[in-house]
This record gives structure tokens, sequence and C-alpha cells, in this order.
């Protein structure tokens, strides 16, 4: 992909923007793509709405704001509601599955990938990393950015002494990105 319009919305508290960050920062410092980023929050530090947008393209960038999202991430059903309307016809829809329920007629034709962000990060013992859960879940379903260079970024972007638990977040939301890619590999095989 030479170019992605990339939305990824949720709550504040739920590491929107630090998702964004994570994934400019592994295409334009630890890849070769140019990046911006534009953030968008309510005003209390955490429960309102969130979002950032991430545009990658291996041209410089011209224009700031997404205008037609080709990568929406969505963690929550309210962003999903706001967002999914503007996601183009063959875009690519990445949700929370325990917090969103998709409605057909609004992502007709778009490919849908769904992880238990949350859960995942719970079962970590700390729930404050499903974003980077669904960084690395990001990775795998678009094949946008490495895993590598993904590692990368978060480790420049995260508190010191949380490394171990980020970069096994990641691997884990990376792993499950793999694993629902080859059973739907599978499942068209089998049709």
């Amino acid at each position: 992909m030479e170019h992605a319009e990339i939305k990824i919305a949720g709550f504040g508290g739920q590491g929107v923007i630090m998702a964004g960050i994570i994934i400019g920062k592994a295409a334009s410092i630890f890849n070769e793509y140019h990046a911006t980023m534009i953030q968008s929050f309510g005003p209390e530090a955490r429960g309102s709405a969130c979002s950032a947008q991430v545009i990658i393209d291996k041209t410089p960038i011209a224009y700031p704001y997404v205008q037609h999202s080709s990568i929406l991430v969505a963690l929550n059903q309210e962003a999903y509601k706001l967002f999914a309307p503007s996601l183009s016809k063959d875009g690519v829809l990445i949700y929370e599955q325990d917090m969103v329920k998709i409605d057909p007629s609004v992502t007709n034709g778009v490919q849908l990938f769904g992880v238990s962000a949350t859960r995942i990060a719970e079962d970590l013992g700390r729930v404050i990393v499903q974003n980077v859960v669904m960084v690395g879940f990001f990775a795998a379903v678009t094949g946008l950015l490495s895993y590598d260079d993904v590692a990368s970024a978060v480790k420049d972007s995260i508190p010191a002494g949380t490394e171990g638990l980020n970069l096994e977040a990641l691997r884990r939301g990376f792993d499950a990105g793999i694993e629902l890619l080859e059973s739907k590999k599978t499942a068209a095989v089998a049709k």
C-alpha cells in the first residue's frame, strides 16, 4: 500500500492517541513512509470521544486531515457509529469485537477484522495495554507495517520499565491477526 488514511477512535483513556503515535513512528521513523497525525479529544481527561487521524504515504503529504478513511480502527460502538459511514467502500475495519456491533448495511464491501483486544490485555494483567494489542493486530491484518518496525516504535514511545508488558501485548495482538488471516484463508479455500 503506497498511501493509507487511518482513523483510530474510541474513548479517552483507551490509548487512542498513543496508538496513532506508534503507527506514525513505525511508518516514518522506522520505515520509509512520510506520516502525519492529527488528534482530537473531548475536554474530559477520560471517557470522552477521542480520535487520531494518521496518514502514511510513500510521497510527501500535503494535507494532514483524513478525508476518506481507508482503515478505521474502532475501539467502541460510538466510534464505529461516527466514523464507519466515512470509511472507503473497499476499506478495512478493525474493531474491538467485544465492544462493537457491526451493522452490515454500513460496512457493505468493507473488509472486517475483529479482535478481543481488551480481553487479551486483561489476560496480560493490565487492560491499559489494549491499544498496543490493537496496534499489533493492525500491523498483522493490514500488512502495512512490519512487526519489527512497530516493535521499535513501541519501545520508543512507551514509559521506561513497561517494555516487556507492551511488547508482549504487541506480540499477542499480532499473533491474533495472523491467526485470523489464516482462518479466513482456510474458510475461503473450503468454499
